[in-house]
């Protein structure tokens, strides 16, 4: 797909023109610089077609992730078909500006300069001196107020090559959710992934502030990787509570979440991030990170541990691997297939209601002062997750007990043991 970069100095609102232009908040906005680190991408749908936004930390920061950011920005800039250079149309021109325009010349790619928090036409008779960077005239924009963004995507159009055709037998692909406590390990295994450093790493909690996704290919299979904030207990700062945020739409929008585990860190924490997937109706794969840190005469006696400490969780396949040696890794992936395979498999409605027989003949059904529950049949109405609709008599007969008892057969019987279910019950009159 065609690629569009952003490009500016720090807080000169990239993140907010990326947010606006593909449409929601998908990436964390704060006053302060320096929030965005990492590269985020994301698709754009005009009428004329579609492309790849990307949105960069910001270069010549002078702080001490000026040399990680900029080099996710080189790798950014080494296929794109345009940049979007920002600069502030409401103030002077910095030193870090100028810097920027020289850095953009010497990659030799085009470039429309943009200038953003222009909130009135009177603001426009400001911008003559951005003439100076030498990318000729610049497109005054206002997220705030929506000014000049139609103009920009016209212009993004113009200036990109035309759209390659569009393979009509191409899946989507799955998205796999990474989550988990800070410091767990979720960038290293995200970068061990990929086999490159595509996000920032270093042993501070907290270094991810924002969900990154990334799409590659493996086996044949395609696949969007979205590494998240490590969530903590209570956020201490604004961008933690909206990176936390961030993290828990990633999950309702998986396919697959990987719950990343610490081995010496184990507890409440994890259960919740799993019930927090449960809740939206999405299959999780343990992943316990750092596995060659365990001494290997002492693994059996940690397996033990993190079972017995995520009891709730034995259902689950888990998988022991390490980001610094690579072992185990691809098994994450095909956990996630199998997963997403279980979680979109179907049961016709004759052998689902031959089932529904057998269950209620072995089980006491529910009874409220002399009437009982009476289940008419059954049927799986959607998948991931699957949902089965049972039609009763009485819907407030059905106790949490029985409902429970249905899930647990489904889960057993028919071959849903690792993925969530939904059960819905809806009266009607007994058929005639």
């Amino acid at each position: 797909m065609r690629k569009v970069v952003i490009v500016g100095r720090p807080n000169v609102g990239k993140s907010s023109l990326f947010n606006r232009l593909i449409g929601r908040r998908d990436a964390v906005v704060a006053d302060e610089p320096g929030v965005t680190r990492d590269l985020k991408e994301a698709e754009v749908a005009t009428d004329a077609g579609r492309f790849t936004l990307v949105d960069t930390g910001g270069v010549w920061s002078g702080d001490r992730w000026e040399g990680k950011i900029q080099a996710k920005v080189d790798r950014a800039l080494a296929d794109a078909d345009l940049v979007l250079f920002l600069v502030d149309g409401r103030a002077e021109l910095t030193e870090a500006d100028f810097a920027v325009a020289e850095y953009l010349r010497k990659k030799q790619k085009p470039v429309l300069l943009v200038a953003t928090k222009v909130d009135h036409e009177k603001h426009e008779a400001y911008l003559g001196e951005l003439y100076a960077l030498g990318f000729g005239e610049p497109l005054p924009t206002s997220v705030e107020h929506r000014r000049g963004l139609e103009a920009l995507l016209e212009a993004i159009e113009r200036r990109l090559p035309p759209e390659p055709e569009a393979d009509q037998g191409e899946t989507a692909p799955l998205r796999l959710a990474i989550v988990g406590r800070p410091n767990a390990g979720k960038s290293s295994l995200l970068n061990a992934l990929l086999g490159e450093e595509r996000v920032i790493v270093a042993d501070e909690p907290g270094t991810t502030r924002d969900a990154i996704d990334v799409e590659f290919e493996f086996g044949g299979r395609r696949f969007v990787l979205v590494d998240t904030a490590g969530i903590r207990k209570r956020p201490e700062t604004a961008v933690e509570w909206f990176a936390i945020q961030r993290a828990q739409r990633v999950v309702r929008e998986a396919d697959v979440v990987a719950l990343v585990v610490d081995p010496f860190e184990v507890g409440d924490r994890e259960l919740k991030l799993a019930n927090l997937a449960f809740e939206a109706g999405k299959p999780v794969v343990v992943a316990v990170t750092k596995w060659d840190r365990v001494p290997k005469a002492e693994r059996r006696r940690v397996r033990a541990q993190i079972r017995e400490k995520l009891a709730h969780l034995a259902h689950l396949p888990m998988v022991h691997v390490s980001a610094r040696t690579g072992e185990n890794l691809t098994a994450i992936l095909s956990q996630a297939v199998s997963l997403y395979e279980e979680a979109h498999r179907r049961v016709e409605t004759g052998e689902l209601n031959r089932w529904v027989q057998l269950w209620l003949a072995q089980t006491r059904v529910p009874n409220f002062r002399g009437r009982s529950l009476k289940v008419y049949y059954a049927t799986q109405a959607e998948t991931a997750p699957p949902t089965f609709v049972f039609f009763v008599n009485e819907p407030e007969f059905v106790t949490r007990a029985f409902e429970n008892y249905l899930k647990n057969r489904i889960r057993e019987d028919l071959g849903f043991p690792r993925v969530p279910s939904r059960l819905v019950f809806r009266g009607r009159k007994p058929p005639k």
